[in-house]
């Protein structure tokens, strides 16, 4: 009997499975692009794509999903994706954020990948629709040569397409390309192009089908410092007595073409703007405002040339390296402040606490290409739970420290691959009970009372040898 009954349940899925196929190569073929306006910024190592999409629904079904498609070697350094929509007419026109998921299509040529964006309301035959789309790449542009001198500048290649990579077929479409300086040594010219001062310009090009594509290769000078993060582990640690106490631990490196000869430091010193341009001087951290007790330490002991500045809305921590950055090089260092807890510590209508805390990195301009985040709650904490507006990898783990009983409850949090747009809030969730604050103070009254107890006994026992 079990056995017609899975038989059927897979008939089931297979049928499903392939209507859903059939719905979504259906709305492939209806719609169409009618203009595509791409925008590539090269200005620094992370790469920012603006697309401007024009929608139409050519068919006779109405769809709500509009589908993305990257070269596999793309995806691999697809840090985020995100769409607007854009609402109402003229001078009342808004922006509304839409969900953008991955997902599969049958029969991706060339191993394609895709982006699904769910319209807010589907799109009707006849209708058309305007997306704004931003995309950031990180480890896109490979320094060449990969090695130079202190007083060389610094040379990339970028790759890309001078035709939009879609499944739909596109009527008109332009790229344009903005480079951090006019110097630009040589790129592919894919008729109608030219160039004028920092903007490279593609197209217009008319009437192309889905999955077109025309490789390009642009080699120019970016001496913007490739500043990466490979691992940062923060840890945020909630006392109920009114602290919250975050620490992070950098390992930073210059990803740009690697330094060859000698460093000079007379030389950097008295020529900066000739010798090292590329190279990292200082960092900038974004910390939250009424920061205190900052310190900047790395393996030797605390580094004294940092600056704090502090207002009501913001706190910037300007630090420098023992030493200039150069392409190759590391640096290990931690950065360490408190905060007032009532300024991220919440309660709910069901006496849940959550602490409201930001993701990402605090160093601006940055790659990171993993970052951990461990929320520490107070001992006797119960049922935790991350909120996170993206998908992360999360765990729990258990932290002893001094005076614990059972230990603390930590949340842990990882993402790979994260630049300055991944800076946004999350929520971790708990119960806690009020009494569980009065264990360590019973504990150490306890001691110190068991202590004296001691002492009067010692005092009082004669353990002396006589008759």
């Amino acid at each position: 009997m079990e056995a017609p009954i899975r038989a059927r349940e897979a008939l089931g899925f297979i049928l499903f499975s392939l209507l859903f196929s059939i719905c979504r190569s259906s709305s492939l073929n209806h719609l169409l692009i009618s203009n595509a306006e791409r925008r590539i910024d090269l200005s620094s190592h992370i790469v920012k794509v603006y697309l401007t999409l024009k929608v139409e629904n050519a068919g006779s079904t109405p769809t709500s999903e509009v589908f993305l498609s990257f070269p596999p070697t793309q995806v691999d350094h697809l840090a985020t994706v995100e769409a607007l929509v854009t609402k109402g007419k003229r001078k009342k026109t808004t922006l509304v954020r839409l969900d953008v998921k991955p997902t599969e299509l049958p029969d991706a040529p060339n191993d394609a990948k895709y982006f699904a964006i769910y319209l807010e309301n589907p799109l009707k035959s006849g209708e058309s629709t305007t997306l704004e789309v931003l995309y950031l790449l990180t480890h896109s542009q490979e320094p060449f040569p990969a090695e130079i001198a202190q007083s060389e500048s610094q040379l990339v290649y970028y790759r890309d397409s001078a035709l939009i990579l879609s499944p739909y077929h596109i009527k008109q479409q332009t790229t344009f390309i903005k480079t951090p300086s006019t110097k630009v040594e040589s790129f592919t010219r894919v008729e109608p192009s030219n160039r004028a001062g920092t903007e490279i310009k593609y197209g217009p090009y008319e009437d192309h089908p889905p999955y077109s594509f025309s490789p390009i290769l642009i080699h120019f000078e970016n001496n913007s410092p490739f500043a990466v993060v490979e691992e940062l582990v923060r840890e945020v640690e909630i006392s109920h007595w009114g602290n919250l106490q975050v620490t992070e631990q950098y390992t930073l490196v210059h990803a740009g073409a690697r330094h060859k000869g000698v460093f000079s430091r007379v030389d950097f010193q008295s020529r900066p703007t000739l010798n090292g341009a590329s190279s990292l001087r200082y960092l900038l951290a974004r910390l939250p405002p009424r920061v205190h007790s900052v310190y900047y330490r790395d393996e030797i002991g605390n580094i004294s040339s940092s600056h704090l500045r502090t207002d009501s809305r913001k706190s910037e921590l300007e630090i420098e390296p023992r030493y200039p950055l150069f392409g190759g090089w590391k640096a290990t260092f931690v950065i360490g402040y408190g905060l007032p807890l009532q300024d991220f510590l919440f309660e709910t209508s069901d006496d849940r606490r959550y602490l409201n805390f930001t993701f990402g990195c605090p160093l601006l301009e940055t790659v990171v290409d993993k970052l951990t985040i461990k929320v520490v709650l107070p001992e006797g904490s119960k049922d935790p739970s991350a909120v996170v507006p993206f998908p992360v990898e999360q765990h729990l783990e258990t932290k002893y420290s001094y005076l614990d009983v059972v230990g603390r409850t930590v949340v842990v949090m990882e993402k790979k691959n994260l630049v300055p747009t991944h800076n946004s809030h999350f929520q971790v969730y708990y119960t806690f009970k009020p009494i569980f604050m009065l264990a360590e103070p019973l504990m150490l009254a306890s001691v110190f009372f068991l202590f004296f107890v001691a002492c009067v006994a010692y005092l009082h026992i004669d353990l002396s040898i006589r008759k």
